[in-house]
């Protein structure tokens, strides 16, 4: 794959940026790239210490999500001197969303041309739901570069094309167009045991793509990457990870991806978080397992104050 690579710094609503219903919490910058002979910004957040520490963190959203819902966590870092990293991944939020081949190499890599085009040789990555499958894949092929691993109920502790039934990618393409911010809305009310108002401010950062007069595109995009969490699982590769790790994990989390194709005693048979966390920390060697007891799938959304605790702690 050629990749070509631009840098640039820009406004806070980047240019064809429109219908935007939430306010990111810190300037948005630009960095440009070619893959597959198309050409795409990849948007991201850089926020710098008052009193630095040396080290930086990168922080990877989950599917449903972008750079947009870090925003409650970023301060408590860039305060004990972090300097912290927000990407939107190409695909997602207020970066392009080309219709590629999606894979983890792809974006991992991406990341570390960013982090290479920024002068950071490393990193610990917070990874989230699918992010935390990219910040393992990222950890496979750069542990020279990865300080620290954390992985927050990530997704893909199993391996969901052995249970979950296929849908070609057109099906899962006219889902994805029928979706409203109604759907959203009802997917993101399963991450939490009890919904409260504060969380509907992303579910608007999801909703914006609705309004975008390339829906159509991000659709297909969406569906791609639908895949890509389908057909690339990393749960076999866990093994092989050998940086500092830790897993937190919400101990209500009950998410599967394709969980609506399920029957429901599969339903009840898979997505067993509790039980996922502790068949991952042995797998993983220099692994620790934090699990939040009454926390659904996002911690620190849910219950700020707590993730902070144990995020920093391990840091």
């Amino acid at each position: 794959m050629q990749v070509k690579v631009f840098f640039f710094v820009s406004s806070l609503l980047l240019a064809g940026i429109t219908n935007a219903q939430v306010v990111y919490p810190y300037p948005l910058r630009s960095f440009a790239l070619t893959i597959e002979n198309k050409k795409a910004q990849m948007v991201y957040m850089d926020i710098k210490p008052a009193t630095s520490n040396g080290r930086t963190i990168i922080l990877f959203h989950g599917k449903n999500f972008n750079g947009y819902y870090w925003k409650d966590i970023i301060p408590a870092l860039t305060e004990k001197g972090y300097r912290v990293i927000v990407p939107d991944q190409l695909g997602w939020g207020r970066s392009d969303k080309p219709e590629l081949h999606y894979s983890f190499h792809m974006l991992a890599n991406n990341n570390r041309l960013l982090l290479d085009s920024l002068h950071i040789d490393k990193v610990t990555v917070i990874g989230h739901s699918m992010g935390g499958m990219l910040a393992a894949r990222f950890a496979l092929m750069y542990p020279g570069r990865t300080e620290k691993l954390v992985l927050e109920n990530p997704v893909g502790l199993e391996d969901y094309k052995t249970f979950v039934p296929y849908k070609s990618q057109d099906e899962i393409y006219q889902k994805e167009k029928a979706a409203t911010y109604e759907s959203y809305k009802k997917y993101q009310q399963s991450y939490y045991p009890v919904w409260k108002p504060e969380y509907e401010q992303y579910v608007q950062a999801q909703a914006e793509a609705l309004n975008d007069p390339a829906f159509d595109r991000i659709a297909r995009v969406n569906a791609i990457t639908y895949q890509m969490i389908y057909e690339q699982p990393v749960v076999y590769e866990f093994p092989q990870i050998t940086v500092p790790t830790l897993l937190v994990i919400g101990q209500a989390d009950r998410t599967i991806v394709g969980k609506d194709l399920l029957t429901e005693e599969q339903k009840n048979k898979f997505g067993q978080y509790p039980r996922l966390g502790k068949k991952i920390q042995q797998q993983i060697s220099n692994c620790k397992l934090v699990e939040l007891p009454g926390i659904g799938h996002i911690p620190h959304i849910q219950d700020a104050t707590l993730f902070k605790k144990v995020l920093l702690s391990f840091l």
